[in-house]
């Protein structure tokens, strides 16, 4: 008896756990073998090995990819989406390491990236952490300033509008407020999450999965877990001076064509970092990035 075969929507993922919603049903899946190469946004054909449970056989072409990687492995964010929002809060403090790296990984991937300034009702930090974005907003990545405890309906009327027909992952490092905007960008999300928590048998409620919510039949929204660092072990040299979006307007200015904008003489890059058109720690960071991926082993 031939098994049933369906198309699913990968909504969460758990070390080697799936869940799948396919046709109304949500199925729990496994991968054939040990690969763990599937990411929430997947689109994935499967075959059913009981009412509830499915094995992965293939993924379907991804219009998109956000994944960061260390030395070791890769760690797979999100598939198929269209926008990212880096959630950075007023306090406790954000590193800009965090949002350069995953700003480079956005511009990599194809992915458009806004910065969400959460907390803004906290005032005493607030010039500060206005000045410190400048920097982003001068590559021209948005910055939208909310405050999702003390102003939830202003906050709301600010980002809601740029979800619509958008699959959007947010990321954040803990104690940005991240929680709080899904809450309150996604009726429900509370015991969405709750559901998908005993349906992935995880065993207890957790946060440390990352999840896929509908806000309609056109528009998504992904949280993932906080994180402290994104490794971009992944990105070859060619690839990372062209992810970085302050880097464009002069890469055809070098006197090498293949310059690696570090201590090459006659380099449109360094000049441009000299003149102050480019911001020495993004620089700095890409220098690091540099030898970061000459470290790759896989």
């Amino acid at each position: 008896m031939k098994k049933e075969q369906r198309t699913g929507l990968i909504i969460a993922a758990h070390g080697r756990h799936y869940l799948a919603e396919a046709d109304g049903t949500r199925l729990q899946c496994v991968t054939r073998g040990k690969k763990t190469n599937v990411a929430v946004g997947d689109i994935v054909d499967l075959t059913l090995t009981s009412p509830d449970q499915a094995v992965i056989d293939k993924i379907q072409e991804r219009k998109t990819l956000l994944y960061r990687s260390d030395q070791y492995k890769s760690k797979l964010l999100a598939a198929n989406v269209t926008q990212l929002f880096i959630v950075v809060a007023t306090e406790p403090g954000y590193t800009d390491d965090l949002v350069s790296r995953a700003l480079v990984a956005a511009e990599a991937a194809g992915i458009a990236a806004r910065l969400i300034l959460n907390k803004v009702d906290v005032t005493e930090n607030l010039d500060k952490t206005r000045a410190r974005l400048e920097m982003y907003t001068a590559m021209g990545y948005p910055v939208h300033e909310v405050s999702a405890k003390g102003r939830p309906q202003e906050t709301i009327d600010a980002l809601a509008p740029l979800l619509g027909g958008q699959s959007t992952i947010l990321i954040g490092q803990s104690g940005m407020g991240k929680s709080s905007l899904i809450n309150l960008l996604v009726p429900g999300a509370d015991i969405a999450t709750r559901e998908i928590s005993a349906a992935l048998d995880t065993g207890k409620h957790t946060t440390t999965f990352t999840r896929l919510y509908h806000l309609d039949s056109h528009a998504t929204v992904i949280d993932s877990p906080g994180f402290q660092e994104f490794g971009l072990y992944h990105l070859s040299e060619g690839m990372l001076e062209r992810a970085f979006r302050d880097f464009q307007p002069y890469l055809g200015s070098c006197k090498f064509y293949n310059c690696r904008h570090l201590i090459e003489p006659q380099c449109g890059v360094l000049d441009a970092v000299r003149a102050g058109k480019i911001a020495k720690m993004r620089h700095e960071l890409y220098g690091q990035l540099l030898h970061e991926s000459a470290q790759t082993l896989y």
